[in-house]
């Protein structure tokens, strides 16, 4: 019988982490504590001056559909924020409010990419990319990344694995899952090699402001012909609340709005009102608070993850993650991660949900819980461990 499905669905992975949840949750109904570091949301709530915007937008009845845009004003915000941190000047033509960073990525790709055409992307890197691509009937090119390069693409990869029918290439920066960080000269030359083989560059910015050296340095500080893609869920606490953004090149202003047009309509209105108080000094302190928070926590569960054996060649630098290298302990990270949720009530994300660069070895640790919590998840750990 003919199938109904469309073909490229064949090609759209599964989160493998989402059955690893699913059964985590069965264990919780059964009355099992189970400490979570799987998934990449903080246990932080959404900070208080964005949920007291959120309430007085809806009690004054601000619900109406915005532009496909957003809302002028936090798009002025936004280009304030990269004014202010970056210290460049973006029009706000160029800035789109989207569902989230996922409706920004759809927006870039939609604008820019034809069937057939490739994009480069590090392997291990967010899955999602990848399916974004195929979505669109494209291909991900997937380039072996290791620490010599800090887990992220270069100028010189890109122009080793490039074809004469790639589209672009993707960096991510901090990265998920490795959580390293691209030094802003790197950056800058892996533009500018994208540029010369006449591509587009996507610059994945969603983990800007979870970092805990030096500042992630932009893709717009080094050009305007990039696209880039940020969001209001991880650095501002907002994930439920589903909104991001996307900068684009000024030639890309037209398109990309009439594809927001006809894909979204718009981004929630009252998710836009309450992004609006992130950008509030009284927000930035509660923010500044937290990111020295996961640094804390980074720290401790870095050192710890060491002691017990794991093998982590680039210490994170940003993001909320810790990739480690769990071969002393297992050829099969899946039925690690498995089974160490069964004993002992820890959930962790598997490497094959980044890709299949030696991914039956990692293990994606998120410190996303307190400290007490990671305490008593590494006592369970090194319990699993000698088993």
């Amino acid at each position: 019988m003919k199938s109904l499905i469309a073909n490229r669905m064949q090609g759209i992975s599964p989160f493998y982490v989402m059955e690893l949840l699913q059964r985590a949750k069965q264990l919780e109904q059964q009355g099992r504590d189970i400490i979570h570091m799987e998934i990449g949301e903080p246990d932080f709530a959404t900070p208080d001056a964005v949920i007291g915007a959120a309430q007085q937008c809806l009690q004054e009845g601000q619900v109406k559909y915005t532009a496909a845009a957003g809302l002028p004003a936090l798009r002025e915000a936004i280009a304030g924020y990269y004014k202010d941190h970056y210290q460049v000047n973006i029009a706000k033509e160029r800035i789109f409010v989207t569902p989230g960073a996922s409706g920004a990525f759809l927006l870039a790709l939609g604008v820019s990419l034809n069937g057939g055409e490739e994009i480069l992307m590090a392997d291990p890197c967010y899955p999602c990319n990848d399916n974004f691509v195929r979505l669109f009937e494209g291909k991900s090119r997937f380039v072996n990344v290791t620490a010599e390069s800090r887990y992220q693409l270069n100028a010189e990869l890109i122009r080793q694995h490039w074809r004469e029918n790639c589209k672009g290439a993707v960096i991510a920066s901090p990265s998920n899952p490795t959580g390293t960080v691209i030094e802003a000269g790197v950056l800058k030359a892996a533009i500018e090699q994208t540029r010369a083989l006449q591509g587009c560059f996507y610059s994945d910015e969603i983990y800007h402001g979870l970092v805990y050296g030096q500042p992630s340095a932009s893709a717009l500080q080094y050009s305007d012909e990039v696209f880039v893609i940020n969001s209001f869920s991880k650095f501002f606490g907002m994930t439920g609340w589903r909104i991001g953004w996307l900068v684009a090149p000024e030639a890309f202003i037209d398109p990309v709005e009439r594809l927001a047009q006809n894909l979204f309509i718009a981004t929630s209105t009252h998710s836009q009102y309450a992004a609006l108080a992130s950008f509030s000094p009284e927000n930035t302190q509660e923010l500044e608070r937290r990111r020295r928070e996961f640094a804390k926590r980074r720290d401790f569960l870095y050192e710890n993850l060491l002691k017990l054996g794991f093998i982590i060649d680039c210490k994170p630098e940003g993001a909320f993650y810790i990739y480690a290298n769990c071969s002393r302990f297992s050829d099969d990270s899946f039925r690690f991660a498995k089974e160490l949720l069964e004993s002992e009530g820890v959930a962790v994300t598997p490497g094959k949900d980044f890709g299949k660069n030696n991914d039956n070895f990692y293990i994606r640790f998120a410190y996303t819980a307190s400290i007490d919590r990671m305490a008593d998840a590494l006592n369970r750990l090194e319990r699993f461990l000698c088993r």
